[in-house]
């Protein structure tokens, strides 16, 4: 009975964060954030303090460089968004026409059920916008102000994620010391063992699906921009970035793209199979090409288990579900492994003599497992 007693205390502890984490799920944002961003810098604040700088100002200062980088690739690419988007407002009635034009053509009646009632609803609306407009933009004002959760969301995204951060930086040997301290003297090697496991496979992952998203945010606004697709660097970066969540970048800029080709190139449907193939190039690309040398010998998920992951913590969590679905459901899967591992190895393999077991303090998490052998550390 007294040996069961800390498995229990360690579920009822799991069932209470779980469900504290569901409960919270909508501030949980910043404070993720957070989280995943003092475990890209740790290792960079790690070797600063090696070279005898103090904690607290090396975590500071990589997190001052980190926010300014930040704020000036904004700088940039600001004004290029805003360009487009600019772009594609004074041509949202020439679209709209088009659609008409479209959706009436007596050759097509399938169109015209399918999209005719709603471009005439949107004809009838833009007369009206520029009736409403002086009323509209101080009624979204008043409501965003009123609005105190979006507003709180904003808040703590913009100023909470740092502090977080910084005081995660700069305490996070003392937390993991505490870690270590409350794991019993038995079980500590198998724990830390698990915990590098965790951290190779996020590392890996981080590292490899960074790397994608910068390469197909390449090929995708290269390839738009080739066919002369509007705001075609605009879709193609974004999708590039947004396949940080595997699949749905792809998927998103299929369907902008597929879309603003029907109002440009109508009615060639060759460049329909251009888009089509650009992105099913790109993906298979990420699939076959990129996944399974910088992703998959890591995560070691099948892409099921991926999609329903990516489905399930976005219908529990929402925009950060979506964000912390496959780390999570890799990080699950190295429970999982081990735990097969211990089942088998325990219930259906002969039982070896016992030999007691002395437990060696050891240095939780050292600078040479996972992530901080990308960064370069250790031997």
């Amino acid at each position: 009975m007294k040996a069961a007693r800390p498995t229990v205390f360690w579920i009822g502890t799991l069932a209470v964060i779980a469900t504290m984490v569901v409960l919270l799920r909508q501030i949980l944002l910043p404070f993720v954030a957070g989280i995943a961003l003092a475990y890209l810098l740790n290792p960079v604040v790690n070797r600063l303090e090696k070279w005898g700088l103090n904690r607290a100002v090396a975590a500071l200062g990589i997190l001052s460089v980190f926010i300014i980088g930040v704020g000036l690739l904004l700088v940039g690419a600001v004004p290029v968004i805003g360009e487009e988007v600019a772009i594609f407002i004074d041509k949202v009635p020439t679209y709209i026409g088009q659609l008409q034009a479209l959706a009436n053509d007596p050759s097509r009646p399938w169109l015209r059920k399918l999209v005719g009632e709603g471009v005439n609803e949107a004809q009838q609306s833009l007369g009206e916008i520029a009736t409403l407009g002086a009323d509209w933009i101080p009624s979204v004002l008043r409501s965003l102000w009123s609005d105190s959760q979006a507003l709180l969301s904003l808040f703590s995204l913009l100023v909470v994620t740092p502090i977080v951060t910084f005081y995660l930086l700069n305490d996070w040997d003392g937390l993991i010391a505490t870690i270590d301290r409350s794991i019993p003297a038995a079980q500590r090697e198998t724990v830390w063992t698990v915990a590098r496991e965790i951290d190779d496979t996020l590392a890996g992952f981080l590292r490899g699906q960074g790397t994608i998203c910068l390469i197909l945010a390449v090929y995708y606004a290269a390839a738009l921009r080739l066919i002369g697709l509007n705001h075609g660097l605009l879709i193609g970066l974004a999708a590039g970035l947004i396949s940080f969540i595997p699949y749905l970048g792809s998927l998103i800029g299929l369907v902008l793209s597929l879309c603003v080709a029907a109002l440009q190139f109508w009615p060639d449907w060759t460049m329909f199979l251009v888009v089509l193939g650009i992105f099913v190039g790109g993906q298979s690309i990420a699939d076959y090409a990129l996944a399974p040398y910088l992703i998959a010998s890591r995560i070691n998920l099948n892409p099921v288990w991926v999609m329903f992951a990516i489905a399930a913590f976005g219908y529990l969590f929402g925009f950060v579900g979506l964000l912390i679905a496959v780390p999570l459901a890799a990080a699950i899967g190295v429970l999982v492994r081990f735990a097969t591992r211990e089942y088998l190895t325990t219930q259906l393999e002969p039982a070896a003599p016992s030999i007691p077991l002395t437990s060696v303090p050891q240095e939780p998490l050292p600078k040479k497992s996972g992530f901080w052998r990308f960064w370069g550390e250790g031997t």
